[in-house]
């Protein structure tokens, strides 16, 4: 394992990454190896403004998350509010070794060719938009986002076509489904930058040197929990991953479980810089681990070479983010029974937690700062203390664990044309108490009911769910007739019709009297790309409601098992059948748009890459693309 100088780390790890900018205020995240104080120059009208941004002043808030590691969230209030639909150029600089350094000079990865400063813009309207999820490091496919990426580079000087935000609708890690060259890398960052350790309750090891260094630490960490008859729920469920024959192959077997491992995967995954202080040369393992790491080396590598693209790419747009299961693990909170055996155990607890911890932090916090304002300072309040004691305290960790996962807050808005609502469907499930191995519904009746008065005597909203409130009717089915005979974990039974009550209430609330004129409803999750026009029937001046899916940045569905269920769907599922009416969206038509790519009569596409969709002044689609990641583009709709 390489060691390092600290004196020697690169200055900035990961960033600047833009998030929530608004005329009146910019907000930048980004990662540094020390103290540093910075200049952020922003230049409009032919004059450059500058900001001096020094941590934990009021411009800037530095948390560390190790020795040599800090996360800033740089929130500037200004004065005079910045141009809308304008082109604005951004340079970053400090001091380093006595020298002034900048983007182009320190990180010119962050730059397109012929520039020196890179540029944003602060849309006037949500009406343009990229979205995507699903983004698994080792997945046999190309990234979505060095795909957006090419395609801003195309359009750098044309301000109208900017998207007014890049929309990462969940699964932005995959902190449960790690490669082991991943797993490795994680490994040595976290020595190189002196992430924080922490003591371990309920497994074979105490803390996490002992984990880093445990025989079971590659491939094998399921065996890391004591082999007593309380913990095979637990194994089963949680950490010995689950065959699932409708979406994916679920591999716990090197599931992260530290703070350290999950800050660690945040950095690997948004920045080029980390990786050139790495070597992926094995550790001991056995002959069989030893050939699925080579096999997992090379999608690993091909992984890594288009991160300079990921980097500029949210260099230059702002994100907002949302989270999904995998971004703390598979089938987070699908049922009560799945709860109550994860959050139960005190092992499965803490990973869950320092997840969920990891999310604040690199993703949750750039959204709305004052909506997590309580978890965040107390995460703060522990990371300050393990920067004076070397380790995180245990006790001040848990609480901390506690208040995160009691939170309610992480679903947030966005102020607009048309009005912009990310749903949070994680953490306030309308649980099934009267049969807990039932997938629990995605939002509860409380949670639902808020959404709501959040939608009354709006003319337009986009919603954000990362699972499709409108999915494949042929695919629900199936997850249904697995969850009758009692294994939907089998299948990620997880979608807004599986839960009666809380699909009952969905559906209710498009037919309200006040609802929006038109809904576009934007969704991640299922590995594959779809559009449906969705009209409620028998009804006057019913509301306008598109789904549109993209899925995922990097990953797929399995092709031949695609084909047939989009085929099979067309048949079961035609407008005339009388299977619609046993659906619980019986009351509305659900009208699919082909893909103009696909073969006839196809439907779903399959192809890693982002979705891109621009919406006219009323807020109705009047283009609606998929970017596939191979280069070319895919439409569903294209209007005048």
């Amino acid at each position: 394992m390489p060691s390092h100088d600290p004196s020697s780390l690169p200055a900035l790890l990961a960033g600047p990454i833009l998030r929530r900018l608004e005329p009146s205020r910019l907000l930048v995240w980004l990662v540094v190896s020390r103290p540093l104080l910075l200049t952020l120059h922003v230049q409009r009208a032919e004059r450059d403004q500058t900001f001096a941004i020094e941590p934990d002043s009021p411009v800037c808030q530095s948390l560390p998350i190790g020795r040599h590691a800090y996360v800033y969230l740089v929130d500037i209030p200004l004065d005079e509010p910045l141009p809308l639909d304008t082109l604005i150029d951004y340079d970053l600089c400090w001091v380093e070794s006595g020298q002034q350094q900048c983007i182009a000079s320190a990180l010119p990865h962050l730059l397109y060719p012929g520039r020196d400063k890179a540029a944003f813009m602060i849309a006037s309207n949500n009406s343009q938009l990229l979205h995507g999820s699903c983004r698994k490091p080792h997945a046999p496919c190309a990234d979505g986002l060095v795909r957006a990426d090419a395609w801003l580079a195309e359009r750098l000087d044309r301000p109208e076509q900017r998207p007014a935000w890049l929309l990462m609708t969940g699964d932005q890690v995959y902190v449960d489904d790690v490669a082991g060259p991943m797993l490795h890398a994680v490994h040595q960052l976290v020595e190189c930058l002196g992430l924080f350790d922490e003591r371990l309750e309920g497994a074979t090891v105490a803390d996490s040197q002992a984990l880093y260094q445990s025989a079971q630490n590659y491939y094998q960490r399921v065996q890391l929990l004591p082999d007593i008859p309380v913990n095979l729920p637990l194994r089963e469920r949680f950490f010995g991953g689950v065959k699932k024959p409708v979406f994916t192959s679920a591999n716990a077997q090197n599931h992260l479980i530290t703070l350290a491992e999950m800050f660690a995967m945040y950095l690997l995954v948004w920045s080029p810089v980390p990786w050139r202080l790495l070597d992926l040369t094995p550790p001991a393992l056995s002959q069989a681990h030893a050939q699925r790491y080579a096999r997992e080396k090379t999608a690993i590598e091909g992984f890594v070479t288009g991160l300079p693209q990921v980097a500029r790419l949210m260099a230059h747009l702002p994100s907002l983010m949302i989270f999904d299961d995998h971004d703390v693990t598979d089938d987070w909170n699908l049922t009560a029974d799945w709860e109550s055996t994860a959050y139960g155990h005190p092992f499965s607890r803490r990973i869950i937690g320092n997840a969920l911890l990891g999310y604040l932090l690199c993703q949750g916090w750039g959204n709305e700062p004052h909506k997590v304002d309580a978890p965040l300072q107390q995460l703060a309040n522990v990371l300050h203390a393990a920067r004076e004691q070397g380790w995180l305290d245990k006790t001040a960790q848990d609480a901390c664990i506690n208040t995160a996962l009691g939170f309610h807050g992480w679903s947030y808005e966005v102020a607009g044309q048309p009005h912009l609502l990310v749903l949070d469907t994680r953490t306030q499930r309308w649980r099934n108490s009267s049969r807990p191995a039932r997938p629990s519904g995605l939002m509860d009746w409380e949670a639902l009911s808020e959404m709501q008065q959040k939608l009354l005597d709006k003319n337009a909203v986009i919603i954000v769910s990362p699972a499709p409130m409108f999915g494949v009717k042929l695919i629900e089915g199936i997850q249904k007739l697995f969850t009758l005979l009692g294994k939907p974990l089998l299948v990620d039974a997880e979608n807004w019709m599986a839960h009666r009550g809380a699909a009952s209430v969905m559906l209710n609330i498009f037919r309200h009297s006040r609802t929006p004129t038109n809904f576009v409803v934007l969704s991640g999750d299922v590995h594959y790309s779809f559009m449906y026009d969705v009209t409620i029937r028998h009804r006057n001046q019913a509301p306008g409601i598109v789904q549109i899916t993209s899925s995922g940045l990097k990953n797929s569905f399995p092709e031949t098992l695609l084909n047939l269920f989009d085929r099979l769907n067309r048949w079961l599922y035609a407008p005339w059948s009388p299977l619609n009416w046993l659906t619980k969206r019986r009351r509305m038509r659900v009208t699919p748009l082909d893909p103009d790519r696909a073969k006839a009569g196809e439907r779903l596409w399959n192809g890693s890459g982002i979705g891109l969709v621009r919406m006219d002044q009323c807020g109705r689609p009047v283009e609606v693309k998929q970017l596939d990641a191979r280069g070319f583009e895919v439409s569903f709709l294209t209007r005048p």
